[in-house]
């Protein structure tokens, strides 16, 4: 039997996930006063304290309440968004899936990248799915953290992201890679035939009218799933604001169905870093009181919607500096939370 402990986390992720899909696919009714202004102007000014901060937007229900820029460059312009690129990646592969281009979440791996597995692959590999990749539990030994940097030195990233030695089961413990994300990059060129920035600005940035530059490429010409995307706060905004809206652009245009968004925002395991939970590409976690998912990116690049009351949050920061060690993403987190209070 599981303990009283195992079983209250497990009934707290499932009502995390069920607040977040209920609140996120229901429209709701117009708000009376969105925001107490001073106090969110006080509270927005006291922010430059932190001062690896660079940018930040709080919109609700499709109105900006408020856009300061503290450091850095101008709003429109795009940035290194870090790791938050991996929740953009997690929302390519849905649309992927909404298209055909892929059959579901339990495509084998093995099966998609046949010619990039080792020479002598290991049998786990045959049941590595896409949704391993995704919920980050693979199993596979990480590229990230101290692996990162020899691992983006080796000819070929997709066949050493294969090639790294199991140290869990597929669909066991969470071990957050960088590598995992970019097979799915490797995935979706190989299955749609266009490479992931061509994607990215056909199904996101066409529909959003937001503009994505060329990132980071591998040897093989893959463009870097999980990392060194930029785009511009104003970007992360219509992203975000077009889930909010449960997959729609302004213009009403469909971008990714409402199924994707509750698969992304399904609680699956847990950072061991954090304690929160985390789904497809997305960590969630209560805020303010608040049922809350966010992509999260080194340095302190956040993505953070609060679906019950059709928040939206954008801050970017130093892309150079640690977040997580530090104590700043939670300082962030709190920041958001006095945000929520400020606009309830």
């Amino acid at each position: 039997m599981s303990s009283p402990m195992i079983r209250h986390a497990l009934s707290r992720r499932r009502l995390l996930a069920g607040g977040l899909a209920t609140a996120a696919l229901t429209a709701l009714a117009p708000h009376a006063g969105l925001a107490q202004a001073p106090a969110l102007a006080r509270l927005l000014d006291d922010a430059r304290r932190f001062t690896g901060l660079h940018a930040l937007i709080v919109a609700r229900a499709g109105e900006v309440l408020a856009e300061r820029i503290y450091r850095g460059p101008p709003a429109t312009r795009p940035v290194n968004v870090k790791s938050l690129s991996k929740s953009i990646i997690a929302l390519l592969t849905g649309i992927a899936i909404d298209r055909g281009v892929l059959t579901g979440t339990d495509r084998r791996v093995a099966e998609l990248l046949p010619d990039s597995l080792p020479d002598d692959p290991d049998p786990r590999l045959n049941r590595l799915t896409i949704g391993h990749l995704l919920s980050m539990q693979a199993g596979l030994e990480r590229t990230s953290g101290p692996y990162y940097g020899a691992w983006v030195e080796s000819r070929n990233w997709v066949r050493t992201a294969l090639a790294r030695p199991f140290v869990a089961e597929p669909g066991g413990r969470m071990l957050y890679s960088t590598g995992n994300s970019h097979l799915l990059s490797a995935i979706l060129t190989r299955t749609s035939g266009k490479n992931t920035l061509a994607l990215a600005r056909d199904w996101l940035g066409d529909p959003l009218d937001i503009t994505i530059p060329p990132w980071t490429r591998d040897p093989q010409g893959i463009y870097m799933g999980g990392n060194q995307m930029a785009l511009s706060p104003r970007a992360l905004l219509a992203i975000g604001d077009m889930l909010r809206r449960g997959g729609v652009a302004a213009d009403g245009t469909r971008v990714v169905s409402e199924g994707w968004i509750r698969e992304m925002w399904t609680p699956r395991t847990s950072s061991p870093f954090t304690g929160d939970s985390y789904g497809y590409g997305w960590f969630l976690r209560e805020t303010g009181g608040r049922p809350a998912v966010y992509g999260w990116g080194y340095g302190g690049q956040l993505l953070y919607l609060v679906p019950g009351i059709d928040l939206v949050v954008v801050i970017t920061s130093d892309p150079d500096t640690p977040s997580g060690r530090t104590g700043y993403v939670d300082e962030l987190h709190g920041l958001v939370a006095q945000i929520i209070a400020t606009t309830m």
